[in-house]
């Protein structure tokens, strides 16, 4: 059976996406338009549906690196801050996306959650594997952008 390691993670992210704005429980908050993704940004995205991305990347890294807390996955999602004539120095990702978009998955019921971290659920495994396989195999929804 193909897993979500077998497909490349650009290709999974996008797909998945589209799955997610499908579900009635993940939805953007209103403050999202304006959010920007953790302090070592300037600029909010400049996509109207990063929030769904951002969902589904954050569910693909729970699949992969499960179970995990929200402090190790603002982490994986923080960057190099720009700090002018000065060195760069790290800084963590926005806390609030991660647990706003945690706590949606949870709702829709791809997440579990209890004492170790979140994990995916076995209805979120399935649900993955279902769509890597169909990506895996061509017969998927093919990236934007590109064609066969």
């Amino acid at each position: 059976m193909t897993t979500v390691y077998d497909v490349p993670a650009d290709r999974f992210i996008q797909a998945l996406a589209e799955e997610l704005k499908k579900r009635p429980e993940i939805q953007a908050p209103d403050w999202a338009q304006f959010a920007k993704t953790g302090v070592h940004k300037e600029m909010p995205p400049e996509d109207p549906e990063w929030w769904f991305v951002r969902v589904a990347s954050i569910l693909r890294r729970v699949y992969i690196d499960g179970p995990i807390g929200v402090e190790r996955m603002r982490t994986f999602y923080g960057g190099k801050k720009d700090r002018g004539s000065r060195p760069g120095q790290f800084r963590k990702g926005s806390g609030s996306i991660l647990r706003k978009s945690l706590q949606q998955l949870e709702t829709a019921g791809l997440i579990t959650h209890d004492k170790t971290g979140r994990k995916v659920s076995p209805k979120g495994m399935s649900f993955m594997d279902n769509l890597a396989h169909t990506l895996a195999t061509g017969s998927g929804p093919s990236p934007a952008g590109q064609t066969a």
